[in-house]
């Protein structure tokens, strides 16, 4: 395949234009061409500000005439992306985008990372770069506000015996007699999962960010949607069985609400279907021609030799999932993605855009082949 790589230098304000054209020059001898691939192209060129040139996406001032929506959006990402830089800005992080891919037509991805902390970071997938980048940026805002980022670390006896550890409307509940369960910690529904057998203690269950023992089982208040009664989860299990899943942001609270069931039912699809060794129907190619956008990249992979299988993981219609499988003839590898949105073509781009978010043509050779 073709690659293009561009070097962009920032040289200062006071070199020659002579010696500025020797460096340029110099750098283009440094490519080693040939270690790559054979016969890419390089691009060096001078800018004025690296910073500005590679954060252009991230302006806090959208350009009022663009204005592009997308189905599952509630609002144009132009401003999507502006909104939430916002926040991000206002809370004095400075975000930076690492890394851009972009293998196949309509398929982006991207890494973006906090410029003073950079393992604070998060990947966004799209059918476009700002869709990918609102998609990064939305990625950061929930695990920034659920506390993802530093989830497995302890975060010291000052958090540990402050008001709060997690949120201001946390409880904290006192074991029970002989280290039972205490009563308030989850309901009959929840017990019969993660309890079955009578066997979980309230020892299990401490937070593990604050190993504060002493006072006791710490945990959040959850809405059940059935009746709006609130149910209280311990933070040890949701740090230890749910990890990101469910986690989401939008731009309002339905559009964040669509997201956390579609990643659930996508879970728990993927699940049942592994469990079950479940053999999924293929979807129609005339199915397929009604997005050619998603067409267009599965076309330039099967090019590229690594055919594409489109499946329905709709369990009959019941989920609204899908699942792209791409295979390497090469190697034997397989990689099964999933998508879940209510619309069709959101599920797929999605299933699509996971498949190859943050994967190069050579990372492909590295998928694992079938158990």
């Amino acid at each position: 395949y073709k690659q293009l790589i561009k070097i962009q230098i920032e040289l200062p304000a006071d070199i020659s234009a002579k010696d500025r054209q020797g460096i340029l020059r110099s750098v283009d001898r440094c490519t080693v061409k040939k270690a790559i691939q054979t016969g890419p192209d390089f691009v060096i060129e001078e800018v004025e500000n690296l910073d500005a040139d590679a954060q252009a996406l991230l302006t806090l001032n959208p350009d009022s005439e663009a204005s592009t929506y997308i189905v599952g959006k509630d609002l144009p990402l132009e401003q999507t992306i502006a909104n939430m830089s916002g926040v991000l800005a206002g809370l004095g992080i400075k975000v930076e985008i690492a890394s851009w891919r972009n293998l196949v037509p309509n398929v982006w991805s991207l890494h973006i990372r906090d410029a003073h902390s950079p393992m604070c970071f998060t990947n966004g997938k799209g059918a476009s770069k700002e869709s990918a980048l609102a998609s990064a940026l939305g990625e950061f805002i929930e695990r920034l506000n659920c506390n993802h980022f530093y989830n497995d670390q302890f975060w010291g006896e000052d958090i540990a015996g402050a008001p709060f550890v997690h949120y201001p409307d946390e409880r904290w509940f006192k074991p029970g007699p002989k280290n039972a369960l205490p009563a308030g910690v989850l309901d009959d529904y929840c017990l019969q999962i993660f309890d079955p057998d009578g066997e979980l203690r309230s020892s299990h269950l401490y937070d593990t960010n604050s190993g504060n023992v002493q006072r006791g089982i710490c945990s959040l208040p959850y809405v059940r949607q059935s009746d709006g009664a609130v149910v209280y989860f311990p933070t040890n299990l949701i740090d230890n069985l749910y990890l990101s899943n469910g986690m989401s942001a939008g731009n309002t609270l339905a559009e964040a609400q669509v997201q956390c069931l579609s990643e659930i039912f996508e879970r728990a699809v993927k699940r049942v279907i592994l469990e079950g060794e479940m053999a999924l129907p293929d979807v129609p190619h005339e199915v397929l021609a009604k997005y050619p956008g998603i067409l267009a990249g599965i076309d330039e992979l099967e090019k590229q030799g690594f055919p594409v299988l489109v499946k329905d993981a709709s369990m009959g219609g019941a989920f609204p999932v899908m699942c792209v499988t791409l295979m390497n003839p090469r190697t034997g590898g397989v990689f099964a993605s999933f998508g879940a949105h209510p619309s069709l073509e959101v599920a797929l781009e999605r299933s699509l855009t996971e498949l190859l978010q943050g994967r190069s043509f050579e990372g492909l050779n590295d998928l694992p082949q079938p158990t």
